[in-house]
């Protein structure tokens, strides 16, 4: 309770919160409850979600899931590390979706007027943070896969073109883990690049035949 009456006391920043927090508590979960009370038994996750940590990109709103439908995991830049020896929350988080909960699709979902990569075009302010710019090294893949520029991107045609890259780039990485092999080998796991447009709302897919982007619904 000290801790709250501080946080009033600097002006009251987490108020929005703890009234949410009141809603949920009054208004969502008694009508839930029995849900999660399954929940708080176990997770069965469908898709393992990867992407970033952008604050505008909710999973569970764009796409109508709700609670333990998505297992998810974000960092800056819906970034996957090169499989190697080491050991990264986002590879661990992936083998332990695959092999434990068995979700049945993975999914690497970029989205427009992303930072990261924003950052990867003008690294301009990064020497105050040595640790990000060391994790923007795992989205220089990214120019090598740069999508055509699109038309409808208007100005931001050239870093919407470098994020569906990063996109291909990233999605490579994903089906390269160890267990991403196994499992779509066993025919068990489906892997999907997905490029989310804040703006419009829409998500269009990385089509490995076509060699591009294409819109996910009609």
């Amino acid at each position: 309770m000290a801790s709250l009456q501080r946080w009033r006391d600097l002006g009251g920043w987490m108020d929005r919160l703890i009234e949410g927090h009141k809603r949920f508590l009054a208004e969502v979960f008694p009508g839930r409850r029995a849900q999660f009370h399954l929940l708080a038994e176990g997770q069965s996750p469908e898709w393992l979600f990867i992407t970033c940590s952008d604050s505008r990109v909710l999973p569970d709103l764009i796409l109508g899931t709700g609670p333990g439908d998505l297992f998810i995991t974000r960092n800056a830049g819906n970034v996957v590390p090169i499989t190697s020896q080491d050991v990264d929350g986002v590879t661990a988080t992936i083998e332990y979706a695959i092999e434990v909960l068995k979700v049945k699709s993975a999914i690497l979902c970029g989205h427009s007027d992303c930072g990261a990569l924003k950052a990867a075009l003008d690294q301009e302010g990064l020497e105050r943070m040595p640790k990000a710019r060391r994790w923007l090294s795992h989205v220089d893949a990214a120019f090598a896969h740069r999508q055509p520029l699109n038309p409808a991107d208007g100005e931001h045609a050239e870093l919407a073109s470098l994020i569906r890259g990063n996109v291909v780039a990233q999605w490579l990485n994903l089906k390269a883990q160890p267990a991403v092999v196994r499992a779509v080998k066993e025919g068990r796991l489906t892997v999907h690049g997905w490029y989310y447009d804040i703006l419009s709302g829409r998500i269009e897919e990385y089509d490995e035949g076509l060699r591009r982007f294409v819109g996910l619904v009609g």
